[in-house]
């Protein structure tokens, strides 16, 4: 995505959130990036061929369809954790499922959970209302610190690195259902959070201001 030229509300939302990557680690703050991806199920119409020596393993160029997964990507990056939940659809009710989830089950004893997100239009404070009555709704709102990446400039969020790992470490390749990518990405997640991969986050508030210096407004003396 190409981001606008001379945009105070790219640059402000962009510098809230770099500003938020230099803080260090804190339990009763903890800092999560939030993200969704979509995986296509795909069954081969044809049975592939094995590998044997000297030759990869085959497979037909057809195949069928059997559905879109939706995958909410939740990662902590200062911990190096990170969970994967696998729905049918990434609908306001869904995201306000995940977010019951941060505050309830990954983080109860936070005194408030720093969220990056991206600007889709589920992702938003109402969401939790038709999802929750009232005072559900706001009982977890006042858990959640919400940080918008800028519109244009969602490769802010960490959670797209974890996406991308995983796409490339579990998901390249032909998966006909829905429990078997549920397998797959458990098996991947789990992996990962022993390992405890973290991301070390190099780009700065400083460098923005320098490297990206033309998306910056021009201030007339």
């Amino acid at each position: 995505m190409i981001p606008p030229q001379a945009n105070a509300e790219f640059v402000c939302q962009m510098e809230d959130v770099l500003q938020l990557y230099t803080h260090a680690y804190d339990p009763d703050y903890p800092l999560v990036c939030f993200d969704e991806s979509s995986k296509q199920l795909i069954s081969e119409t044809r049975t592939p061929l094995p590998p044997r020596p000297g030759q990869i393993e085959r497979y037909d160029y057809e195949y069928k369809r059997e559905g879109v997964c939706n995958l909410f990507m939740i990662f902590e990056p200062l911990v190096g954790w990170r969970h994967v939940e696998v729905t049918d659809h990434r609908t306001q009710i869904d995201y306000a499922q995940q977010m019951k989830y941060l505050v309830d089950e990954c983080y109860p004893q936070a005194k408030q959970i720093q969220v990056v997100q991206d600007n889709l239009n589920t992702h938003i404070r109402a969401s939790l209302y038709k999802a929750f009555p009232p005072v559900e709704a706001r009982r977890i709102l006042d858990k959640l610190a919400f940080h918008y990446t800028p519109k244009h400039g969602s490769w802010l969020n960490m959670a797209e690195i974890e996406l991308s790992v995983l796409a490339r470490q579990c998901l390249d390749r032909r998966i006909a259902h829905k429990e078997v990518l549920k397998q797959e990405i458990a098996a991947c997640e789990k992996r990962r959070n022993e390992l405890s991969c973290k991301v070390d986050w190099q780009f700065t508030t400083v460098d923005a201001r320098i490297k990206l210096k033309r998306l910056y407004p021009s201030i007339s003396p």
